[in-house]
């Protein structure tokens, strides 16, 4: 089992910069990869980035250059996932989801956190 929290949502003006944190516990040695995926108001849920154990990052095209994913590993049984967001739009108002994809008996595990809701004014 893998428990994910997140934490660091809130209120921003457009341009600004917010991170947010992921905390991962319980069979980390399991997890393939973390990520973060959002789902704005009447839209699908929409991947936003991954990043695998061994440190390879990829981003939908919306965030380029803009969000960095990066990961620290306290010890066997934590870990925390981080998104920094910068030159933040009103379009990247969403609930941000952290995500664990992790090996179980034959079959891949899915994980998802609680969610925490960015917005972003104009």
């Amino acid at each position: 089992q893998v428990q994910l929290v997140e934490s660091g949502g809130g209120l921003v003006q457009a341009g600004g910069s917010l991170r947010l944190s992921c905390a991962a516990s319980g069979s980390i040695g399991r997890i393939k990869a973390m990520g973060w995926y959002r789902q704005a108001p009447g839209k699908e849920r929409e991947w936003v980035a991954t990043i695998t154990p061994g440190d390879g990052t990829n981003y939908v095209n919306s965030v380029k250059g803009r969000f960095t994913i990066s990961r620290d590993n306290a010890n066997n049984t934590k870990s925390t996932v981080y998104l920094q967001m910068n030159s933040l739009k009103p379009e990247d108002t969403a609930v941000y989801y952290c995500n664990a994809r992790a090996m179980g008996i034959g079959t891949e595990i899915t994980y998802w956190g609680q969610g925490t809701q960015v917005t972003v004014s104009s």
